[in-house]
Formats: structure tokens, C-alpha cells, sequence
């Protein structure tokens, strides 16, 4: 997919304070308010709704030991609309565990709109994962290339280091979707350790649209670091940038982008939409 050159632009840079880490803020929407001025996405080429739902303005994050069956069942309570994920399962784990997968992958109708996490770094392994879990009817496959936790980033070589190797992850998205009949995206970083630049974060996008037909990215706005932060701190220390966010906005007119990360009242979110439909 071609793109502006991302060098020649200047980052917008919202006079946002930083918060703690919330749900997920998909972005690219129409404002409610009929008679205001469209958002440039509303007049480009959105993603396709998964199934019959509409495209949520809020998603409940996926979040290791905490986004169960359990946990879901009650954000569902709370919110008739927002879209729920369910905690990343490893690729391997579905296929090593195919007579079990009830255990791993079902879960109530009345959870959708549901998107499944992916984990894993063999592409194999994670072809076989997203065709047995396409039985189960998932509104979305996304593959985790933001969790920085070294059970995942570091010895098992997947999660946020996944983002040093677009042209895998491009490889990946392209096999995950030749496996499913739902559409697919990345949760991932702004970057990780030293290679944290916007035009790196723009590589990366790059290489993985022009490689599949992913075209929805769910970006963490703080760059992930792999020595010497526990995942908590992950999820505090380092800045959020959010300025790259929207500039993926401008960037990538084809391309759904949701943010997550210190978006934590109203007034925030609607600041939010205030930028997009202003870029």
C-alpha cells in the first residue's frame, strides 16, 4: 500500500496528560452530531464491520489472567456494545490442545462482538491456531505484538519483540487471514527499546499492510522496553506519545487505528475525537 512519505510531516501532538492505562479507544469515527464536519475517515475507506456489529467507539483490552470467560461475562453486563478480547492464547497451546479447545476458545453468544488474541511466532503453528479457532466464530483475530513480559517477549521470542521483524509479522497477518473468514488486526507498541522512531512505527505498519490484508491496528502509545521493567511498569514508565497515534491518523487514510493507553475519562475521549476530525 502506498503511503506519504512519513518524514515529510510533523507529529500532532495533543495537550493530553498522561493517565494510567485504560480500555481501548478505537479511532476513525464520524462525530455523533449530524450536522457537524465529517472525520477524514468517515470518508475514506473504513474497515468492514466484523459480522453484523458495528465498529465499537470502546473495546475492553485484552489482558493477561484478567479477560476470561468470567471477567467478559460481566463487562457484557455493563456494556451492551463494547467490543471484548479475550486474554491472548498461544498458537501452540490450540494446537497442541485441539481435543480440549472448549477450554481455551468457547465462550457465550452473548459476548459478541468477542476478538480473539493471538501469541506466537511460528507460522505454522499459527496458521493451524486461527483455522481451528475460525470454527468458533470470533468476530475478529488479532496477533499480540505489544506484551513486553519476558515469558513472552524474551524466551519466547513473540509479543512486543515481534515488532523488530515486520516483514514476519506481515508474513504472519497474511497466514492468520488465509485462515479465518473475519478480519484480522495487530495490537502492538509505538515501538521497542532504541527503535522508537515514528518513521520505524511507520515501517512497520507499511510492510504489514502491503504484506496482508490486515488494516486495523490497535497501537499502545508508549514504546515497549525489554530489559529492566516488569510488564506493569511497561504499562507506566515509559511516555506515552500519542502524538504518533494520530499521526498514523494523517499517515494511513486506508488503515483503522484504535489507541490504547491513559485514556481514562469522557472529556478525554472526546478531545480525542475532536483531533481526528480535525487531521
Amino acid at each position: 500500500m502506498a503511503m506519504r512519505s512519513a518524514a515529510k510531516h510533523a507529529l500532532v501532538t495533543p495537550p493530553l496528560a498522561p493517565g494510567i492505562s485504560g480500555a481501548l479507544f478505537r479511532g476513525r469515527f464520524s462525530p455523533r452530531n449530524p450536522g457537524a464536519r465529517p472525520c477524514r475517515a468517515a470518508s475514506s475507506s473504513p474497515a468492514p464491520a466484523a459480522g453484523k456489529h458495528l465498529p465499537p467507539l470502546f473495546s475492553v483490552a485484552p489482558m493477561m489472567d484478567w479477560t476470561d470467560n468470567h471477567y467478559r461475562t460481566l463487562a457484557r453486563l455493563i456494556s451492551r456494545h463494547a467490543w471484548l478480547y479475550t486474554e491472548m492464547v498461544v498458537a501452540e497451546t490450540i494446537v497442541h490442545q485441539k481435543d480440549n479447545l472448549d477450554r481455551f476458545l468457547a465462550f457465550p453468544e452473548d459476548q459478541h462482538p468477542i476478538v480473539l488474541q493471538i501469541g506466537g511466532s511460528n507460522l505454522e503453528n499459527l496458521a493451524k491456531a486461527t483455522k481451528l479457532a475460525n470454527a468458533y466464530s470470533y468476530d475478529e483475530i488479532n496477533l499480540n505484538c505489544g506484551c513486553p513480559s519476558g515469558k513472552v517477549a524474551g524466551h519466547g521470542c513473540f509479543g512486543a519483540r515481534l515488532m523488530l521483524d515486520p516483514e514476519f509479522v506481515g508474513d504472519a497477518m497474511s497466514a492468520i487471514a488465509a485462515n479465518c473468514d473475519v478480519p484480522v488486526s495487530v495490537k502492538c507498541r509505538i515501538g521497542v527499546d532504541d527503535h522508537d522512531s515514528y518513521e520505524e512505527l511507520c515501517e512497520f505498519v507499511d510492510k504489514v499492510v502491503s504484506k496482508s490484508p490486515t488494516r486495523h491496528f490497535i497501537i499502545h502509545a508508549r514504546k515497549a522496553l525489554l530489559n529492566g521493567l516488569s510488564p506493569a511498569e511497561n504499562r507506566k514508565v515509559p511516555p506515552l506519545k500519542y502524538e504518533y497515534y494520530f499521526a498514523l491518523l494523517r499517515d494511513f487514510p486506508q488503515v483503522k487505528f484504535t489507541l490504547n493507553g491513559g485514556i481514562t475519562t469522557i472529556d478525554e475521549v472526546s478531545f480525542c475525537l475532536t483531533i481526528e476530525c480535525s487531521i
